[in-house]
């Protein structure tokens, strides 16, 4: 079970046990993290058929590992397409392409150990209150609209004093044909149940213009 069912020259009848294999292991892989990942259904169809592209292209390659990555090299050509993933989403697909290299060398057992092991482990850990730190908010976005005519240089120095444990000036621009600007700042709430009473407070000096607290997330652009 655990050696390469490979034999010296790959034949017809192995390449397809390895991908059988690598297909029915990778659609349970990517069903079992279905439910910790919220993601797209897309993302899990991608995921469930990376260990078979991955172990097809070492096969072709006849189990040379730096052939495989040149080659996998010119499909990271296509980076422009996608959006950043999140760590979830990056860990699965490494986690699958790991897999992947396992099935192209013929080693269908450490492919089915990976997927599977790595999926009830990964479970596991996002159940279990670890590496959790309660008492800390997370980064924030705050996006505050105002008029051309206030002076926005320390404008609401005094409410950020009273509700955020720390902020940082994100940029400005300016929106509405330039009538008014945008300021952004990434904040870090002290309490973050005081959030309604915080916007209610910089509304009184916005001129009750838009407010907006959104998760804060980088290095994009967050004007």
């Amino acid at each position: 079970m655990f050696d390469s069912i490979y034999s010296s020259t790959v034949t017809a009848s192995q390449f397809f046990i390895m991908a059988a294999v690598s297909i029915v292991t990778g659609f349970l892989y990517s069903w079992l993290m279905s439910f910790r990942i919220r993601s797209k259904k897309r993302f899990f169809i991608v995921v469930a058929i990376v260990p078979f592209i991955v172990s097809a292209v070492i096969t072709f390659v006849e189990g040379n590992i730096g052939a495989g990555v040149a080659i996998g090299g010119a499909f990271s050509l296509i980076r422009f397409r996608s959006a950043q993933g999140s760590a979830d989403e990056i860990a699965a697909i490494l986690i699958a392409m790991g897999s992947g290299i396992a099935f192209g060398m013929g080693f269908v057992g450490y492919g089915v150990i990976i997927l599977l092991c790595m999926a009830v482990i990964f479970i596991i850990l996002s159940v279990l209150p670890i590496f959790e730190h309660k008492g800390m908010s997370e980064d924030k976005l705050l996006r505050i609209t105002i008029p051309e005519s206030l002076e926005y240089a320390g404008a609401f120095n005094d409410t950020f004093a009273h509700y955020l444990k720390s902020y940082e000036n994100a940029g400005v621009k300016t929106t509405g044909m330039g009538s008014m600007f945008r300021l952004s700042f990434k904040i870090r709430m002290k309490d973050p149940t005081e959030e309604k009473a915080f916007i209610d407070e910089l509304r009184t000096k916005n001129g009750n213009l838009e407010i907006a607290v959104l998760p804060y997330t980088e290095p994009q652009n967050q004007l």
